[in-house]
C-alpha cells in the first residue's frame, strides 16, 4: 500500500529524533571539545569552578556544538561518505536524502541560541573566541569556503578544535596558556591530516581535494609527523612527560603509516588516532593535578 504524498510530505519534514542527533554529534569524539575545556579550566589553576559561564560552556561543547561540527559537515560529505566503508556507525553517519533539512534545522534551532545566550553570560573576549570557532567549523564544511575541498586550508581550519582550551582563561580572567594552546593547535593539524588519509579513495571518486588527497598516504603521514614533532616541542616548556607522550603515541602511528603507506593502514590506525587525546590527556592531567594538590602551580 503506498503512502499519500500528504504523509510523505510530513515524514520529509519531521523532525529528527534526539537519538539520531546522537548519533550525529559521535558522541566518541566529544572528547575533542569536553575534554580540552576541562583542560583549560585545570589550566587555569582551578581543579573544579561553579562559574555559570564556564559551566554553561561545558554543556554547550556536549551535544550542541558537536552537532554544529559533524551536522554539518555530514550534510556536505553526503557523496563521500556514501562510498565511505566506515561512515554509517560510530566514526560518522551516513545521512538519507530526506534528513537533510531536518538536520540543518535541528543544527541551527539548537546552536544559535545557544550561542546567543552564552554571548550573555561570557566575557565579550571568550565570546568572540567561540562565535571564531563556530565560524570555522562551519567553514570548513559549508560554501562558499568549504575549507574541506581546499588542500592545507583544510588541517589548518581545524585549530578551532584547540581555541574552547582558551575559553576558561577568557572566561575567569586569568592568562591564557599559550603552550598548550599552540601545541594543541599543531596536534590538530596533523591529526586531521593523518585521519583524512583513510578516506583518500573515497575522497577521489568524489572528486574532493584535500591534503591527503595532494600528498598521498606516505605524504600525508610525514606531514602529519612533523606537525606531531611540533606539538610535542610546544609543550616542552610545560611538561617533559606530556610531550614525551605525544611523540610516542602520535609519532608513533605516524611512523607506523610510513612504514606502511596504504589507506587500509591508515583504516586501522584510526581507533589509535581516536584515543591519542585520551592518552596523552591523561598524562597530562596526572601530573597537572599532583601540581595543584601540592600547590606547585603557578599558571603558563
Amino acid at each position: 500500500m503506498r503512502t499519500p504524498a500528504r504523509l510523505q510530505t510530513r515524514s520529509h519534514h519531521s523532525p529528527l529524533p534526539l537519538r539520531r542527533l546522537l548519533v550525529v554529534s559521535r558522541p566518541a569524539l566529544w572528547i575533542n571539545t569536553v575534554g580540552t575545556l576541562v583542560t583549560g579550566v585545570w589550566l587555569t589553576g582551578r581543579l573544579y569552578t561553579l562559574d555559570p559561564g564556564v559551566l554553561a560552556l561545558l554543556l554547550y561543547l556536549t551535544l550542541p556544538f558537536n552537532l554544529l561540527i559533524y551536522g554539518l559537515n555530514d550534510l556536505s560529505d553526503r557523496e563521500e561518505d556514501a562510498r565511505s566503508s566506515r561512515k554509517g556507525g560510530w566514526q560518522g553517519a551516513r545521512l538519507t536524502v530526506a534528513e537533510g533539512g531536518p538536520l540543518l534545522t535541528a543544527t541551527l534551532a539548537i546552536n544559535l541560541p545557544a550561542l546567543v545566550g552564552l554571548a550573555v553570560l561570557l566575557p565579550p573576549a571568550a565570546s568572540l573566541l567561540l562565535a571564531l570557532s563556530a565560524v570555522l567549523f562551519a567553514a570548513y564544511s559549508l560554501p562558499p569556503l568549504r575549507l574541506k575541498g581546499r588542500p592545507f586550508l583544510d588541517g589548518l581550519s581545524n585549530v578551532a578544535y584547540a581555541l574552547p582550551l582558551a575559553l576558561p582563561a577568557l572566561a575567569l580572567g586569568t592568562p591564557v596558556p599559550w603552550w598548550p594552546l599552540l601545541a594543541l593547535m599543531a596536534y590538530a593539524v596533523g591529526k586531521h591530516a593523518f585521519d583524512a588519509a583513510q578516506d583518500i579513495p573515497a575522497d577521489r571518486e568524489a572528486g574532493t581535494r584535500t591534503v591527503a588527497t595532494v600528498l598521498g598516504v606516505r605524504g600525508t603521514a610525514a606531514y602529519a609527523l612533523a606537525w606531531f614533532a611540533v606539538a610535542g616541542a610546544l609543550l616542552l616548556p610545560v611538561s617533559l612527560l606530556t610531550a614525551a607522550a605525544l611523540w610516542l603515541t602520535c609519532g608513533g602511528m605516524a611512523v607506523a603509516l610510513l612504514r606502511d603507506p596504504t589507506p587500509v593502514r591508515a583504516a586501522r590506525l584510526y581507533p589509535l588516532s581516536i584515543v591519542t587525546p585520551w592518552i596523552v590527556g591523561a598524562v597530562a592531567g596526572v601530573g597537572l593535578v599532583y601540581l595543584l594538590a601540592r600547590g606547585l602551580w603557578t599558571g603558563i
